[in-house]
Formats: structure tokens, C-alpha cells, sequence
């Protein structure tokens, strides 16, 4: 049983669309701290000048707010500005429109927290791509297991009874991986293909939004998904 611990980010990047095809339990990791800087509220977009960032504003934000707490702004229309900057970016992408509406879909409700935005987001996407999200999606309250860092994420893997734990890089500086190997579970860090798609507005690059495959590729862009994994020991040594 491979287990996959996520925090919700906002359209995000091929990577972690890697990561869910490779999870048999995703589990929603909204109930942590929020961090300034993340995924969560912003994402990157390709424009003819180069990447851009596309945030969602935060309302009234302090730090030390778990994710599922923290609110998008009401003050500003940061789904129109979202939708300009789309629609200019992309408008000679063959699937701009499937990209556009997918995005209109997602901004047409109102969400309680920036959590539930971006995971709507996230369910979203995997739609399009035929991804199977729904059927392993587990939310990290429903498990009712206290604490934090590598003792939260090892207790949550028992629980679900998973042999394999398979996280992003992030994870490296703080996870013990003994531990897990000691209660029998196997610790696999992505090993991000990031494999080339004929992209627009010059030179490839692979961390931007997934919102950039749908826009040049449609439903096609599932193709040039390669999910695959390192043994932590391989990957540390790398």
C-alpha cells in the first residue's frame, strides 16, 4: 500500500500529478501550518516575458495559521486578474479554452479556506487528466492523529497500513527514515521526470502550473506523465 501525504496547492505543477498516479492512499495534509511562500495560494504560469507567479491574496493572514484556516481575500478580484493573466498568456495554445473553463469551474464557488480552494483546484485537474484521485483521497483530520513532522507522517502510515511512504524532496531534511524502515514501511522520494512537452513562449520548463500542459496539450497531456521513484538511500547519495 503506497501512501502519499500532500499539503493542497493551487494548480499544481506535473510533479505532484506524478505523485498521485503513484499513491494508493492520498491523504490531504490541510490541518498544518501554513507557510509564506508555498504552493498553497500561488502557482507559476508561462508568459512570453518568462514565468510569473498567479497568488491568491490572503485575508487578514497572521502567521502560525493552519492551512484550513487561513482565507482567501475578499477585498480584490483575484479570479478575474487570474483569468486575464490566462487568457493572455495562453491564447495561442491550442487548449486554451479546455484551460480557461477548467479555471472558471473551479473560481465559480466560494471556498471556507485557501485549503479548499486548492484542493478543488487539484480534484480539477486530475479530472481532466483522467487521474484517479476521489476513490484514495483520505483528509488528514478524519485519522485523528496528534502531532507533528516525521512522528504525524509515520503514524498517519501505520494507520492506513502502508508499507511504502512516497514524498517529495522537501521532506529529505527532516524525515527519519530509519524509523520508518524499523516499522516495516519503505521511504520513496520522487524522481521527478520532468520529461519536455512542446510548450509555448521559448526554452522548456517544467515548474509551472499543470494549468500550461492542458493549455498546449488538452486531455493528450497525460502522455508526458513518467511517475517514478528512488529508494531514499539512492536519493540522499544522489
Amino acid at each position: 500500500m503506497k501512501v502519499v501525504i500532500t499539503q493542497p496547492m493551487l494548480f499544481p505543477w506535473v510533479g505532484l500529478l506524478e505523485q498521485i498516479m503513484l499513491a494508493d492512499v492520498l491523504v490531504n495534509y490541510a490541518d498544518v501550518q501554513f507557510s509564506k511562500g508555498s504552493f498553497t495560494n500561488r502557482v507559476q504560469i508561462k508568459e512570453p516575458a518568462g514565468t510569473r507567479w498567479m497568488t491568491v491574496p490572503l485575508e487578514k493572514f497572521h502567521l502560525g495559521a493552519r492551512i484550513d484556516e487561513v482565507k482567501p481575500a475578499t477585498n480584490v478580484d483575484w479570479r478575474a486578474q487570474h483569468l486575464r493573466m490566462l487568457e493572455q498568456a495562453y491564447e495561442a495554445a491550442p487548449h486554451a479554452s479546455d484551460m480557461l473553463t477548467l479555471v472558471r469551474s473551479v473560481y465559480e464557488a466560494d471556498y471556507p479556506n485557501m485549503g479548499e480552494l486548492a484542493l478543488a483546484s487539484m480534484r480539477a485537474v486530475c479530472r481532466y487528466l483522467g487521474i484517479e484521485l476521489d476513490r484514495k483521497f483520505v483528509d488528514s483530520p478524519e485519522l485523528d492523529i496528534p502531532g507533528r513532522n516525521t512522528d504525524r507522517v509515520l503514524a498517519i502510515v501505520q494507520k492506513l497500513q502502508g508499507d511504502t511512504y512516497i514524498t517529495g524532496h522537501g521532506a529529505k531534511n527532516y524525515l527519519a527514515h530509519a524509523e520508518f524502515e524499523q516499522h516495516g514501511i519503505a521511504v520513496e522520494y520522487m524522481n521527478y521526470a520532468m520529461r519536455p512537452y512542446p510548450q509555448l513562449h521559448g526554452v522548456f520548463t517544467p515548474f509551472v502550473s499543470s494549468l500550461d500542459l492542458i493549455a498546449n496539450h488538452g486531455p493528450a497531456g497525460k502522455q508526458y506523465m513518467c511517475p517514478q521513484t528512488l529508494n531514499w538511500r539512492e536519493f540522499i547519495h544522489e
